[in-house]
């Protein structure tokens, strides 16, 4: 016989879940997603924080290692200057005596008691022109006659041996002959500001000239430039870093320069004012002026490395 079993049908159907079923199935999806998107906020806020913190503590000690060496610099110099100040029983004033006599020199700096009795304000001025009238006059002849030395080989082979003769002469050595032709103190300051700082420009310029790419010059003959296109479109643009350089390296030599210049013409300056102080002993002062011409210098050599950096090429700031 053969026997057949029969299943009900309602038995295969996999069971319905209930609303209610599906309902809290859906709330623990919910509340796992919810929780799952919390969790990676959190992660991200800590990275965030952690990265900040970490920057942050990155920049502190960038500027810490920047400002901390210049501090201790300065605070050696305090402490040689107050230990030189000890041994020479106050013949060389303390730093602190100094500090104040600066305040008081600086309370009223462009006074004026006369033409030999002038704040230290009018003083730094008074020198600051002529090292511009100097300086312009030494830009103004000495980055052509470098353009043109860097330009032609055969005015480069005449004039480098006049150029090594005299760019080593001392200073000093010009003012003689600036006082003889010129007759007076200040155009003698002048002509030897002038004849002292126009040399790094002519050097600086003209090494800048040999060093442009022959294939620069090539394509400037293949196109038939004139020689005004070759030096504005090729030459300038090319030669501009090493002519700023030199700009920098002489107007360092025209501060340098003036401040023996005026002691030895005279007149109202800041060497002069130095000189001065000197004859009257009044060593507080002379150290004043010391710093001042300290700054200033670095004022005008900070001022010319920004001039330099915005008309300079990434390649060459690099």
């Amino acid at each position: 016989m053969v026997s057949a079993v029969f299943h009900s049908p309602l038995e295969s159907v996999p069971p319905v879940a209930s609303g209610a079923e599906r309902s809290a199935t859906h709330s623990i999806a919910s509340n796992a997603d919810r929780t799952s998107d919390k969790a990676v906020k959190v992660l991200e806020k800590t990275s965030a924080t952690a990265t900040l913190a970490a920057r942050t503590q990155r920049d502190f000690s960038a500027l810490w290692l920047r400002v901390l060496p210049p501090l201790l610099g300065l605070g050696l110099l305090a402490v040689i200057w107050e230990v030189v100040s000890i041994a020479t029983k106050a013949s060389i004033p303390s730093p602190k005596d100094t500090f104040l006599q600066a305040v008081v020199l600086f309370s009223d700096p462009f006074y004026r008691n006369g033409p030999n009795d002038q704040g230290v304000g009018w003083n730094v001025l008074s020198s600051l022109k002529r090292v511009a009238m100097g300086f312009g006059l030494a830009a103004i002849v000495g980055i052509p006659v470098g353009f043109l030395i860097g330009r032609f080989t055969f005015l480069s082979n005449m004039f480098n041996p006049l150029i090594s003769l005299m760019r080593p002469v001392s200073p000093l050595a010009w003012l003689p002959i600036g006082l003889l032709v010129f007759k007076g103190a200040d155009p003698a300051a002048i002509w030897t500001i002038f004849i002292c700082s126009i040399w790094p420009m002519v050097i600086n310029t003209a090494v800048g000239v040999q060093r442009v790419p022959q294939d620069y010059m090539n394509v400037a003959r293949v196109l038939n430039l004139s020689e005004w296109k070759i030096v504005t479109n090729i030459l300038f643009p090319s030669v501009l870093p090493y002519m700023l350089t030199g700009v920098r390296l002489a107007v360092g030599t025209a501060w340098l320069v003036i401040v023996a210049a005026e002691m030895l013409t005279g007149g109202v300056g800041i060497g002069f004012w130095v000189w001065d102080e000197w004859n009257n002993l009044n060593v507080k002062n002379i150290i004043i002026a010391i710093f001042v011409i300290g700054i200033v210098g670095l004022m005008l050599e900070y001022a010319l490395i920004k001039l330099a950096t915005a008309f300079t090429f990434e390649e060459v700031k690099s």
